[in-house]
């Protein structure tokens, strides 16, 4: 595979010029060097930096996004839009799922996401019974993030109970529902099959309302013993209601509940965290665990605002995601987060801290760091021995013209009003030139048809607990 050329590159040890970049055929870094010529080597014009890992995605909430934008005499929700997305899934075949994922995965590659956690737990068919091959719908991920190149931590997720205290599941959930046994065996077919360096398949369990704590434990334990490392995500506190109803229930709110009762360690991603108290924060830090911070969709269901300098005060590690896919854009993740620490503590350029740094740049770097850890694959980094995702920023961009550095990235997130990504390399693989993915229009054939197909009810809204 011939060489990358980059004039200036973000590497570990800082901003570089003249970097050239050594790809095996597998996807892997094997050199970088620096304060060198091009010769012979591809040059891709613009500033590199890494991919950055998209920590947190319902997949199939793509085709749902912008849909849901209707208030009601009764009031709007994260509850009732739970009721919305309920009643979009009352048709969504596997060929559906496929296309919107693979469409997802084209917008995010193009905004410079190279890696997405999949929290994946539509598994069943509409009458909740399982497919002839129970992991179809999981199939149907791998074959979009293959179509599209874009590196997959795949998480078929433990969902058993409508709410805390093992109440069954509703008629809407049917489609989630699965025993601990075969969600294990699930893990176990899809990793046999996952594709060497771009797939990691690992276990979600979707909240403390949906996993009863000996099924949790068994889940964990059963999945620790095919593979000690394997990444574990759950939901945790993204509601003030479902801090209360497990207040109710064991007396404990859910991230204190979760650290009491459960091994956390650096393989544990611990999605939204928005209703966390300064002492579970720091809690949370203590194991190595990483947040998922998803802060366009958070916003967009009234989740709240995480407390992000409490998080960061106690050294945590956290990642963004996107979730519900209402935004498919880092650089907007992260203004998204900024602005809502502003907006909450009155000050500017909260996630820089104390130190006299650029505030994209800390963002960043922890989107980078925390998401490698959340994927539990060898991204976030232009390093040898590394996976070869590379993200390629247009310097002569409307909104980056004229700067360099940190700057650059500064002006990436909080002033770009188009992406200035130009280009997208993930293991080794060029798919994303001048702005386009290079099957975005094959892939837009396929989702098209599904989009004008599948609607959304509008049910008359319960206010049962789950996500």
């Amino acid at each position: 595979m011939p060489d990358l050329f980059f004039d200036s590159a973000l590497l570990p040890t800082g901003w570089t010029d003249d970097v050239r970049v050594s790809i095996d055929a597998s996807g892997w870094i094997t050199a970088v060097a620096s304060g060198v010529r091009p010769r012979g080597a591809t040059r891709l014009q613009g500033v590199a930096v890494p991919g950055v890992p998209n920590a947190h995605s319902h997949s199939f909430q793509r085709a749902l996004a912008g849909r849901t934008e209707r208030g009601s005499a009764s009031g709007d929700s994260f509850w009732s839009w739970r009721e919305r997305m309920y009643g979009f899934l009352r048709t969504l075949d596997p060929e559906a799922v496929e296309a919107i994922a693979a469409q997802l995965f084209v917008e995010l590659l193009e905004h410079g996401f190279t890696s997405v956690a999949e929290f994946h737990y539509l598994r069943n068919d509409v009458d909740g019974r399982a497919y002839e091959d129970p992991v179809e719908m999981g199939r149907r991920v791998l074959a979009a993030a293959d179509a599209t190149s874009i590196g997959l931590t795949l998480l078929p997720t433990v969902y058993r109970s409508a709410d805390f205290g093992g109440l069954p599941p509703t008629h809407e959930q049917r489609r989630f529902v699965t025993s601990v046994e075969d969600l294990v065996g699930d893990i176990a077919v899809l990793g046999a099959g996952a594709k060497a360096g771009s797939v990691r398949v690992g276990l979600a369990l979707h909240s403390l309302r949906a996993v009863p704590p000996e099924e949790l434990a068994v889940a964990v334990e059963a999945a620790r013993a095919m593979d000690g490392s394997i990444p574990i995500h759950i939901h945790v506190a993204e509601q003030q209601r479902e801090v209360d109803a497990c207040v109710a229930w064991s007396g404990a709110r859910p991230a204190e509940w979760l650290l009491d009762n459960a091994t956390l360690d650096s393989g544990w991603c611990i999605v939204h965290a928005t209703h966390a108290t300064p002492a579970e924060l720091e809690g949370l830090a203590d194991t190595g665990a990483t947040i998922a911070l998803c802060p366009s969709t958070e916003a967009n269901l009234g989740d709240g605002v995480f407390a992000l300098p409490d998080y960061s005060e106690a050294g945590g590690s956290w990642a963004i995601g996107t979730d519900a896919h209402v935004a498919r854009d880092p650089a907007e993740e992260l203004r998204v987060l900024e602005y809502g620490q502003r907006l909450t503590t009155g000050s500017r350029n909260v996630a820089a801290g104390a130190a006299a740094r650029s505030t994209a740049r800390a963002m960043l770097d922890a989107a980078w760091s925390g998401g490698a850890a959340a994927c539990a694959r060898r991204i976030g980094r232009i390093a040898p021995q590394l996976r070869a995702d590379i993200v390629v920023l247009d310097d002569e961009h409307r909104s980056l013209v004229g700067r360099s550095g940190d700057d650059l990235l500064d002006s990436w997130v909080f002033s770009a009003d188009r992406t200035p990504v130009r280009h997208v390399v993930v293991g080794g693989q060029w798919v994303v030139r001048d702005g386009r993915h290079h099957r975005a229009d094959q892939i837009l054939e396929r989702f098209a048809p599904v989009a004008r197909a599948h609607g959304v009810d509008q049910p008359q809204l319960s206010m049962d607990l789950e996500e």
